[in-house]
């Protein structure tokens, strides 16, 4: 039977494997149909991610899936093993996957395996120099030889394995094609094209491959969220220290101020300020009181409270956002190399031509069989897909240094080439289109009797005197000293702050305490709701008996934001915002923002639920996000755009592209800069099929030597280096 591509629901004991060169959908589909003919097979769940396949058999038929997959040319690992014996290589290319705290720092880190290719590369310069320079003879000829050979073994072991492979099984891939060009090249006595062209060929495949343990790093981040000990309540009424990972649904604990919640729980008593950014994505810290709900991985701002334990370790909605993230990771579909798509139709179609010259040529064109196996041979190194195979990289790492430049790390070339394809982009609110911190952003002075200066000082004296968020807005956007002369200094839990001033009785609240006061106007409530409907979050500045002054906090939009939406839309691309925040705030900041669609009240797994939908509805479709709460939503996104600045490590691992100035104008940016590499690449594709096709053709009818089909390898490989590099040209901040 055919095996299905994931397992719904794998026993317990289904074995798990690591296959180190596993990096793409391209090698998934080799090893895939290399398990094709296994008897018993089930299914197949790949996690390119983590570079693990799961065999769903009978056991009598893992060894012989074991020994297909290793005689297609892959390593393959028990997961104990690889765990074990991981040296964050790739085998074959060599890659380097370690960790990073921060992507910028390793984005373009030096490749493992690039030392050794270089030494290949050097010794195929080594070979060509003893070609063209040395002495005929011998001696000189063994020299030049035995560097083309030193050359390949070090740069196309890995090619030569898996060619060999796809050719005792028939099927002529792109390495297949690199195995016969070189062992014709070779034998034919061009070993130094046959050098050259590996050479170049695993620097190709190095500068192409893709990081893809850094989502599996990415979800190790989330974990490091919550704490590994919690203070919990014995039964004597003190309290212990106590692992996380042991406490069972409803033991009480206590979080103290500054601390991360441990568990999902509810809030037995104490009142606090509790940072839910990192998990739904709120601008600004909520209240919460006895009966309310907290999340493990949330941060206790202010108070100490205790609460109950409502989820075990493993079902915290923290453990459901990795979980959402390990099967979006998983459910990608990489887009293919290009010249591996290419290949399916290119070299079964050179095998065919230099086939039928080599057969038929004697009888057709009275060519001696000599002449036929020399003319088929110079065909298959005039095809030799050199030009083919670094006329992709060379204008993709131009476009990725071009972008670096303006602050744009994308995570391999396959990103900048879709982002051309976009055709909506998500974005979060906090952190991306806004600030992401709540500052002042009106004051509204309504006392006569007292003057502006006697209200504002005390305002800024009594916020001044709290740590709550809000009030740090007002005191910080009121600039004024703060005077210490405050008498019977008291807070008022999830309400606000009061104390005594020269005898007077003020507070600061929300306006729910002050309708509880009862000294609320409908003037007043006409005022709120103006700035309510703005998504501002509204305090009043009281005495006993009237309201002195309204301070409306928000998290207001970058100037840059406006300015990136307009320029997506001339791009053509729909936007729509998916946040954490209530509808009500969404719709407006949409608004002023100048966003197509808004929607509201979003869990991470909301968030990841409306992007498959903005999948049907449009295609191609982008992710931009700054928090871990975003991190599902980027990583199921066909691309996704991290704020690198504000941005959290999680986001950036889960993302494709890091912005790393916080500046949403990157992102048309590199739409256009993906379109102009775009154009590049096709005028590459086209000028080495169209060199090739000529000197195809001039071989044919004895126009074109050996030394002519090299120059027009070598010469077509030139020309589309040099056009690729114009991308570093480009506009730096054309949109």
């Amino acid at each position: 039977m055919s095996p299905n591509t994931t397992a719904a629901a794998e026993p317990a004991n289904t074995p798990v494997f690591r296959i180190p060169s596993m990096d793409c959908a391209a090698e998934e589909g080799e090893i895939r149909h290399a398990l094709t003919n296994i008897p018993g097979l089930r299914s197949l769940n790949f996690q390119l991610g983590a570079r693990t396949l799961t065999i769903d058999a009978p056991a009598e038929s893992i060894p012989a899936a074991l020994e297909a997959i290793r005689k297609a040319g892959f390593k393959v690992l028990p997961i104990s093993e690889a765990t074990d014996h991981d040296d964050h290589g790739h085998e074959g290319h060599d890659h380097s996957h370690g960790h990073e705290h921060h992507y910028a720092h390793a984005a373009f880190a030096l490749p493992e395996g690039l030392p050794r290719y270089a030494v290949a590369l050097a010794l195929a310069f080594g070979a060509e120099a003893v070609s063209y320079l040395a002495p005929v003879g011998l001696p000189w000829s063994a020299l030049g030889m035995i560097l083309a050979a030193l050359a390949i073994a070090l740069a196309g072991f890995s090619t030569y394995v898996k060619g060999l492979a796809a050719l005792r099984n028939l099927r002529l891939n792109i390495n297949a094609l690199m195995t016969v060009a070189v062992t014709g090249a070779f034998l034919i006595g061009q070993w130094p094209e046959a050098a050259m062209v590996m050479a170049l060929y695993a620097i190709a495949e190095l500068i192409e491959a893709r990081s893809v343990d850094r989502a599996r790093n990415a979800v190790k981040g989330l974990l490091d969220m919550t704490p590994e000990m919690a203070e919990v309540r014995q039964a004597d009424g003190s309290w212990q220290q106590s692992l996380v990972k042991t406490l069972a649904i409803g033991t009480v604990i206590r979080v103290k101020p500054g601390a991360r919640v441990p568990l999902d729980g509810t809030i037995l008593s104490g009142t606090t300020a509790v940072d839910q950014s990192p998990v739904t994505g709120e601008s600004i810290p909520v209240d919460k009181v006895a009966g309310d709900p907290v999340f493990a991985g949330t941060i206790n701002t202010t108070g100490c409270f205790e609460m109950q334990v409502t989820s075990a370790a493993n079902a915290t909605l923290l453990s459901r956002i990795i979980h959402a993230v390990e099967q979006a990771q998983g459910s990608r579909a990489p887009t293919q190399q290009f010249v591996d798509r290419f290949a399916a139709l290119y070299t079964p179609a050179v095998f065919a031509l230099a086939l039928a010259v080599c057969l038929l040529s004697p009888w057709l064109l009275h060519w001696t069989w000599m002449q036929a196996i020399y003319k088929a041979l110079v065909l298959l190194v005039i095809a030799c897909p050199c030009a083919l195979v670094i006329s992709t990289p060379v204008t993709v790492v131009s476009g990725l240094a071009a972008a670096a430049r303006r602050g744009i790390l994308i995570k391999g070339g396959v990103h900048l080439e879709n982002a051309r394809k976009i055709k909506a982009i998500a974005l979060d609110k906090t952190g991306t289109i806004t600030q992401g911190k709540p500052r002042l952003v009106a004051t509204e002075i309504l006392a006569t009797e007292y003057s502006e200066a006697q209200v504002r000082q005390w305002a800024a004296d009594l916020s001044g005197h709290s740590d709550h968020p809000v009030s740090l807005a007002i005191a910080s956007g009121l600039g004024l000293p703060v005077d210490g002369a405050l008498q019977a200094f008291t807070a008022l839990p999830g309400r606000g702050v009061q104390a005594t001033k020269n005898g007077l009785a003020i507070l600061l609240s929300n306006h729910r305490l002050i309708e509880d006061r009862g000294i609320c106007s409908p003037e007043i409530e006409a005022r709120l709701a103006v700035h309510e409907a703005l998504g501002r979050t509204v305090t009043l500045l009281a005495t006993q008996t009237q309201v002195l002054a309204i301070f409306a906090v928000a998290d207001t939009i970058k100037e840059s934001s406006r300015e990136a939406l307009a320029q997506l839309h001339a791009l053509g691309v729909t936007s729509v915002m998916l946040t954490g925040d209530n509808l009500a705030t969404a719709r407006t900041i949409a608004k002023l923002a100048g966003i197509d669609d808004a929607r509201g009240n979003l869990l991470p797994e909301d968030k990841l639920a409306a992007i498959e939908q903005l999948q049907a509805q449009y295609g191609f479709v982008a992710m931009t996000g700054d928090g871990i709460n975003d991190a599902p939503a980027l990583a199921r996104s066909d691309i996704g755009f991290a704020m690198g600045g504000a941005g959290t490590d999680t986001a950036m691992e889960a993302a494709d592209v890091v912005i790393m100035n916080d500046d949403l104008r990157r992102i048309p940016q590199a739409i256009h800069l993906s379109r102009r590499v775009q154009s590049i690449l096709w005028q590459n594709i086209s000028l080495t099929l169209g060199i090739k096709a000529v000197f195809l053709v001039l071989a044919l009818f004895n126009g074109a030597t050996m030394w002519m089909a090299v120059f027009a390898d070598m010469g077509a490989s030139l020309l589309v280096v040099f056009n690729g590099l114009r991308v570093l040209r480009s506009a730096p901040d054309k949109p």
